[in-house]
């Protein structure tokens, strides 16, 4: 099989891992649209390729015969030529001009040759910064040789990101393989970590599939982690599909999950309705994104996310609603946010004094200091007069020392500002 600049990036694309690669292409000095226009080529390129059916025979056959080189390469060049000129790929600075002589390289590889390269590719220290050409040089060697790759992602490696990008390669055009690898592989009664991969693959081409594998999963955060991976393939569907989809899981703690992490993403093209929803489908993780949600709405729509808060009852809920609310606020017109608080003591508690705080503080010291005395618990609330009113002196003295003067703060935080301020 042959490698090229279009079919690499569509493999990617295909297991998830155009995030990665559009990253690369996008950044830097390159420009936006060359790197849309070859991102929607391999597009279309993927979805060819996954619509058709592959014999897996003849496609180690087509792999094994690749014998192109990179364009300027001397044919009779040495591995550890080549990988010197792999190196110098990778450290260039221009992404677009970078991904695409990585792709051409990687397409010379033999089959046998990837172990090296990966290994020369992991010796540079550039893991982290050059993720997306990592991607492609380990989904390439998914493609020919899922096993020999697996061998030395398990051996070689930690954290599951180069594991997980070759399970989800291989589970792109052989699915049930990479799965019995997976359950083999693993022990023991634990969530199975290698399955992320292979559901955020299957995410894409056969999403039931994808979500019998999710809901085999016990509680963890491995569960969490493929959750996520998932939640953009599905609501390329919907949102309708994706509610339809999150009814239909069997497992009320799964259920309840997926409510939370989607009503975050549905919030912020539609955060109106998701509100409703979400409320309507409130369990202890679901409750946790209120907030969120309502601080989307109030962007758009603040008199209707108010009147949403001011129906709902006494609760974590509403508390969180009038979070999201404060914050929004904040940022723009502290003393109305304070007001605002201080309007509904009941629903006021301590994150959401700290949320006011850090969004206010910068612009309006003399705001968020006379908020502090809202903080329920006695220890925290004089922790954190000492931190605010010794940054307040430090930035302006005469301001801080005049608010510090007429308010009625506690001994023992006045006999610490005074050991600052007379050391």
């Amino acid at each position: 099989m042959k490698w090229n600049a279009t079919s690499v990036i569509a493999a990617c694309l295909a297991v998830g891992l155009g995030g990665f690669v559009a990253g690369k292409l996008t950044g830097g000095s390159a420009g936006r649209g060359e790197a849309d226009e070859l991102l929607e080529r391999a597009r279309q390129v993927s979805s060819e390729r996954m619509s058709s059916s592959r014999d897996e025979n003849s496609s180690r056959r087509d792999s094994a015969s690749r014998t192109s080189r990179t364009a300027g390469e001397r044919p009779s060049a040495t591995m550890d030529e080549r990988l010197l000129k792999m190196e110098e790929i990778v450290r260039g600075e221009n992404a677009l001009d970078r991904s695409r002589a990585m792709l051409s390289w990687i397409d010379s590889l033999a089959p046998s040759e990837f172990e090296a390269a990966v290994a020369k590719f992991r010796s540079l220290g550039l893991t982290e910064e050059r993720m997306g050409e990592y991607a492609m040089l380990l989904t390439a060697w998914a493609e020919v040789d899922p096993m020999a790759a697996l061998a030395y992602t398990t051996a070689n490696t930690r954290g599951g990101m180069a594991t997980g990008t070759v399970l989800a390669a291989w589970a792109s055009r052989d699915p049930e393989s990479a799965i019995a690898w997976a359950e083999a592989k693993h022990e023991g009664e634990e969530a199975n970590p290698y399955m992320i991969g292979i559901i955020r693959s299957l995410a894409v081409t056969n999403p039931t599939r994808a979500t019998e594998l999710l809901q085999a999963l016990p509680f963890s955060s491995e569960r969490g982690a493929a959750l996520q991976a998932m939640i953009p393939h599905l609501l390329k569907n919907g949102s309708d599909a994706a509610k339809a989809w999150i009814a239909g899981l069997s497992d009320p703690r799964l259920r309840d999950g997926a409510t939370a992490r989607f009503a975050e993403e549905m919030a912020k093209t539609d955060p109106a309705t998701t509100a409703s929803w979400l409320l309507s489908n409130l369990g202890e993780a679901s409750t946790r994104s209120v907030d969120e949600v309502f601080e989307q709405w109030a962007q758009t729509d603040k008199e209707a996310a108010s009147a949403s808060f001011a129906r709902l009852p006494q609760g974590d809920a509403r508390t969180r609603a009038l979070r999201g609310l404060v914050t929004v606020e904040a940022r723009t017109d502290p003393q109305s946010a304070a007001k605002l608080m201080n309007s509904h003591p009941a629903d006021v508690d301590d994150r959401m004094v700290y949320h006011f705080i850090w969004n206010t503080f910068d612009k309006a010291p003399g705001v968020a200091a006379g908020q502090i005395a809202l903080i329920g618990d006695t220890d925290s609330r004089n922790r954190m007069y000492q931190r605010a009113l010794g940054s307040w002196l430090e930035d302006d003295q005469a301001a801080a020392q005049r608010w510090i003067n007429s308010a009625n703060l506690p001994e023992s935080v006045l006999k610490s500002l005074a050991k600052r301020n007379n050391p």
